[in-house]
């Protein structure tokens, strides 16, 4: 039996979850002494080192029952009007969108922390003209290291686990924290972060908030054409 699986026609079809749903099913039908071909392939073709960058909506429960759950969805959307924009201007990618989170992946932690900054920036500006029970606030988790990434479907690894109980269970709104392995690898000078230890999930996580930048940001073209004037209007 051939267990050498044939490559995708093309490098776009090697990052496609039924391609890797492929290689899974093979490797289940071998005996353990032959996986290392199949676990090769799906290195090659999905495993990539990233900056992960978690984004999480503050407020839901306290929202949705004061407001309803269609509101909320309002504001999931004029976050995404924010976010993309300040991802994609600083080089990033946006893999999936779950509920109120939003999942991007760079090639450097610093273009993911500048995502960040960007979008706070954005969502101050927004906040600026919204009614207070409008305001957007949100939380992020960023990671750096090999990720298997399944092109604009989903994402695999412990920096994607840390990063998102940095965003989604640990930080606070519009609080950076930072895996150990995303802070190592800022360039030096540049920011300003401290330390902050966890307890979570019987694991400990070393994290980093960022606290301030050591040069002056010039705004980001793309968060300066972040959307006010089309926000929803009457939710």
């Amino acid at each position: 039996m051939n267990h050498s699986p044939a490559l995708p026609p093309d490098a776009a079809a090697a990052h496609d979850k039924g391609y890797l749903r492929r290689l899974l099913s093979e490797r289940n039908q071998m005996p353990a002494s032959g996986t290392g071909v199949i676990d090769a392939a799906i290195e090659q073709a999905f495993v990539r080192s990233v900056a992960i960058l978690v984004l999480d909506m503050c407020g839901f429960s306290r929202i949705t029952q004061s407001h309803g759950i269609i509101h909320f969805l309002a504001m999931i959307h004029q976050m995404e009007q924010a976010a993309r924009p300040a991802i994609e201007g600083n080089g990033g990618e946006v893999i999936k969108q779950e509920a109120d989170n939003l999942f991007a992946v760079f090639a450097t932690p610093e273009q993911a922390l500048e995502a960040a900054l960007d979008t706070l920036r954005a969502l101050s500006a927004m906040n600026t003209v919204l009614p207070p029970e409008r305001a957007l606030n949100v939380s992020a988790g960023i990671g750096f290291g090999p990720t298997l990434v399944i092109a604009r479907e989903d994402l695999f690894g412990p920096e994607m686990n840390c990063a998102c109980k940095l965003g989604e269970d640990i930080a606070m709104a519009n609080e950076i924290l930072l895996t150990e392995a995303a802070w190592t690898s800022l360039p030096t000078g540049r920011y300003v972060c401290s330390r902050t230890d966890h307890q979570i999930s019987g694991m400990e996580l070393h994290a980093y908030r960022f606290d301030r930048c050591l040069f002056d940001r010039p705004l980001h073209p793309s968060a300066a054409a972040s959307p006010t004037t089309s926000l929803p209007a009457g939710r």
